[in-house]
């Protein structure tokens, strides 16, 4: 058996949700939410599925979508796009997967920034690279130049980040993105962009792509997730976003992981990206109520909590907080003994990395929220 998956533990989340499960307790833990979906959306997919094609679609992705994606990105970013930039695939996750796959060789390495999405150094060593970590520091999270440019040797093929930043909730402003387009303009690399939560953004605050950064746009791929954007994480629909020399390349990665994706499932997007985009405004008011009502609660139980700018996370500081255990130790003792699950934000990194904080998903109904919250209440009643 291939050592790389023969030797990897189930992860994290699948662990918590798991012992949420055994043991009755709220689910913190895993990233999906449970309201904000729009109805026309599934509508849409429901009609598609019933009056539409359901034989493979073009593997780089129905046209409509293509052009949807498109002019979305037109609109809501200012990128002048076409549809030769798009390249539509099963969720977000196997586009990070074909980007790697279309960016690495043997040997290689690839800087991330953690705490970071778990797929991210398997997927690079299944491509034959190394992954670099530059770990970054609570509170701030700041992605720091001089630490980057540490972590580049002659070896670095491609940098990868998340912006919006799971598993803090950080949006990355413009002086860090600027340090990341400088380095990798300084040293002729690509820029693997996982930019999911684009649309997630909290409070009012503002977002930047890198792929609009001068001098990026012919090497960044741009990752996109329409369960992000439309709160259907089960859809699995995504897409990367590049010039259309990359692209190619891409389209030929992508044909050899899933091939296409689910055609009714891309008629739904296509009609929810083209519809207008009023219910971007709506969304983000949800989760920011949703945010404000967790934190809040969290501060009244005696919680230091982190900001949280976006996704659908914020991270408690356990160490302020008075709770003299480890995140791993915590979660465990919270699942079985107070009834919530929470993750350790020490399993996004693979290297040094803060083993004070763990993260929650604020994505859930009030009720959920309230549960979580009397449970962690227990949970710091318990562990002090």
């Amino acid at each position: 058996m291939n050592p790389l998956y023969e030797q990897m533990k189930t992860s994290v989340f699948e662990r918590m949700s798991l012992l949420a499960a055994k043991h009755g307790a709220v689910n913190l833990g895993q990233g999906f939410p449970d309201f904000g979906w729009p109805d026309e959306v599934l509508e849409a997919a429901t009609r598609a599925l019933i009056e539409a094609s359901n034989q493979y679609p073009p593997s780089r992705g129905l046209p409509a979508l293509r052009e949807a994606i498109a002019g979305h990105y037109e609109r809501q970013q200012g990128l002048d796009l076409k549809p030769d930039h798009v390249c539509v695939t099963s969720g977000a996750t196997e586009a990070l997967g074909a980007a790697i796959l279309a960016t690495v060789e043997p040997g290689d390495e690839v800087v991330i920034f953690t705490p970071a999405y778990d797929s991210y150094a398997p997927m690079i060593r299944r491509g034959g690279a190394v992954p670099r970590e530059v770990a970054l520091q609570p509170p701030g999270w700041r992605i720091e130049r001089d630490a980057l440019k540490a972590a580049i040797t002659p070896r670095t093929r491609a940098i990868m980040v998340n912006n919006p930043h799971n598993p803090t909730g950080r949006l990355f402003d413009l002086q860090e993105l600027q340090t990341i387009a400088d380095v990798a303009r300084e040293h002729d690399l690509i820029v693997i962009s996982d930019e999911v939560w684009e649309h997630v953004l909290l409070g009012g605050a503002q977002f930047t792509p890198l792929f609009a950064f001068p001098g990026m746009a012919e090497r960044t791929i741009k990752i996109g997730s329409a369960g992000k954007i439309f709160s259907l994480t089960g859809w699995k629909v995504g897409w990367t976003i590049s010039a259309p020399a990359l692209a190619g390349v891409l389209a030929r990665a992508h044909q050899f992981l899933t091939f296409a994706t689910a055609p009714n499932l891309q008629t739904a997007v296509a009609f929810g990206l083209s519809e207008g985009d009023d219910w971007l405004s709506p969304m983000r008011d949800r989760f920011t109520r949703a945010r404000n009502r967790m934190a809040g609660a969290l501060s009244d139980a005696g919680y230091v909590v982190l900001p949280s700018a976006a996704t659908y996370f914020l991270c408690v500081d356990l160490k302020a907080s008075g709770i003299d255990l480890d995140d791993e130790a915590f979660a465990t003792a919270a699942v079985e003994r107070a009834g919530v699950a929470v993750v350790p934000l020490s399993a996004f990194a693979e290297q040094e990395s803060s083993r004070h904080l763990v993260r929650l998903c604020f994505g859930k109904r009030d009720e959920t929220i309230d549960a979580g919250v009397a449970a962690m209440a227990r949970a710091k009643e318990m562990l002090a």
